[in-house]
């Protein structure tokens, strides 16, 4: 059934999960996450990291540098999520009006956010 609602993916489907098809696409699946997660966890350290550095008294160069790293490590949770969005939409959908509706709405996503 073809979505002609203009709602976000994430509203379709749960952030968590790359909607592919097949156990080498739950394994696939299971790796996106794996590598949001990493990421995002490297975030919170290096947050953690600028925090502790602030209340120390630390330079603002030094504390710039770690709150460039933590910003980088979104942008690449970030990316890992949507190629795991962008897999879903494009895998197992033949090609159509729907499947192209789809990867519209993704790249929508990525324009609006990235």
């Amino acid at each position: 059934m073809p979505r002609t609602t203009s709602s976000s993916i994430s509203a379709k489907r749960p952030a968590s999960r790359c909607a592919v098809a097949g156990d080498a696409a739950a394994e696939r699946r299971q790796e996106h996450q794996r590598g949001v997660v990493l990421r995002l966890k490297r975030a919170e350290g290096q947050i953690r990291g600028v925090l502790r550095m602030i209340s120390e008294g630390e330079p603002c160069d030094d504390i710039a540098q770690q709150l460039a790293a933590a910003r980088n490590a979104l942008d690449r949770a970030f990316f890992e999520m949507m190629a795991c969005t962008l897999e879903s939409e494009i895998v197992g959908v033949p090609e159509s009006a729907q499947r192209q509706e789809r990867v519209s709405e993704v790249l929508r996503i990525l324009s609006k956010y990235a």
